[in-house]
């Protein structure tokens, strides 16, 4: 930890900046910048990589900024800014994959069973871009269906998280011995243990939806990719003065 690394302390200030302009301009920032599904008017190409910038209040940026400084800046350090800024950003377009893979099927899972009780797709598409959605359906296929349909289809994903879970993953490769303390469970944790446990919280919160208003997912996506980058740097020992 310690002083702020020159990656580290920019995306801490565009982080900040971002969070400042959506508390002034908020519902337009948020259609253009979030991580819409792709089959979603609101979609833009470029929201794979704003949403990384995006917040929902100021608890989740104060927690997901908090982890880039105490987490990112050791690996900065040792890495130098290009090979992190390559991992960081890595991990976040991880998380959108995956993030929205799930939603892929969640959305697709609750379109046929629609349409497989006698229910005209275009007919739901067109309700359900309009923002809407029939209560009937319900009836058809199950609340839970449609709820997780619904919400793949018009929930959006921001935050920085999925690239944060990332840097964790790399922490945790790197200083294993380190010790970490959960604010709920204040005992002294390697950070070895420390980052599967969270990803454990993840995969339970994820397959159950106990949980919801999380990206339980783009969590998972980050780590999964962060994983396989440390992997694969250290199998193959890869060259640092390449980043140079």
């Amino acid at each position: 930890m310690g002083r702020l690394t020159e990656a580290v302390k920019h995306l801490l200030i565009i982080n900040v900046l971002f969070f400042i302009a959506t508390q002034l301009y908020g519902d337009q920032l948020y259609a253009w910048f979030s991580l819409w599904y792709p089959e979603n008017p609101n979609f833009k190409w470029w929201q794979v990589f704003t949403h990384m910038f995006m917040h929902g209040n100021f608890m989740h940026i104060l927690f997901n900024m908090y982890a880039l400084w105490a987490f990112g800046t050791p690996l900065e350090k040792m890495w130098g800014r290009n090979k992190f800024l390559f991992f960081y950003f890595s991990a976040g377009l991880g998380a959108a994959l995956l993030h929205t893979g799930v939603n892929y099927f969640l959305f697709h899972d609750g379109l046929q069973a629609l349409v497989d009780a006698g229910i005209d797709k275009n007919q739901v598409l067109e309700i359900i871009s309009d923002g809407k959605y029939s209560p009937a359906w319900e009836n058809v296929v199950g609340a839970d269906t449609v709820d997780s349909f619904i919400s793949a289809f018009t929930t959006p994903a921001v935050g920085a998280s999925g690239a944060i879970y990332g840097i964790l993953v790399a922490f945790a490769f790197t200083f294993s011995e380190a010790e970490l303390m959960l604010i709920f469970l204040p005992i002294p944790i390697k950070a070895k243990y420390f980052v599967p446990l969270l990803i454990l919280g993840d995969l339970f919160f994820g397959f159950t939806g106990t949980a919801t208003g999380i990206a339980h997912f783009a969590h998972i996506g980050g780590a999964l990719f962060g994983f396989l980058m440390m992997w694969y740097w250290k199998k193959n020992q890869f060259n640092d003065n390449r980043w140079n």
